[in-house]
């Protein structure tokens, strides 16, 4: 079966400000951008997505819950190494790595992944270096 290739214009940007925000219904519309879902020239198999520049990622916000109970877990590979990380910490260390962990599970589990998440530019403050691309601001639904 051949499968259509469609020839995709230069990819937008976008600027999402992070302030009061939920993880998870951010990270949905991060994903779907990154994607390129919400083109009407989408294909599953092509890079269609655009840019998604996320500014102010300290002012998440998290209820007590997730901040006493959720845990990021990696492992090294050897038997009896598994660390666990409790977001409280995460907050204080790599808050971009909040975000960019909670995106990168959205995304399916393909090679286009890598490159997609490539396009997800993670700031922690309300200042980033990509004025000059003119980013539109994303609303979350």
């Amino acid at each position: 079966m051949k499968t259509s290739t469609i020839k995709h214009g230069d990819p937008s940007w976008h600027v999402i400000d992070a302030a009061d925000q939920s993880l998870g219904r951010m990270a949905a519309t991060i994903a779907r951008v990154l994607r390129g879902k919400h083109k009407a020239t989408f294909s599953p198999h092509q890079l269609c997505g655009d840019h998604v520049v996320v500014v102010n990622v300290g002012k998440l916000k998290f209820s007590e819950r997730q901040l006493l109970q959720k845990e990021y877990y990696r492992h090294s590979g050897y038997i009896g190494h598994l660390k666990t990380i409790p977001l409280k910490r995460m907050i204080e260390n790599k808050p971009e790595q909040i975000v960019e962990l909670a995106v990168k599970g959205m995304l399916p589990k393909t090679k286009l992944r890598a490159e997609q998440l490539k396009r997800l530019h993670i700031f922690v403050d309300a200042e980033h270096t990509h004025e000059a691309q003119k980013p539109s601001p994303l609303a979350i639904s």
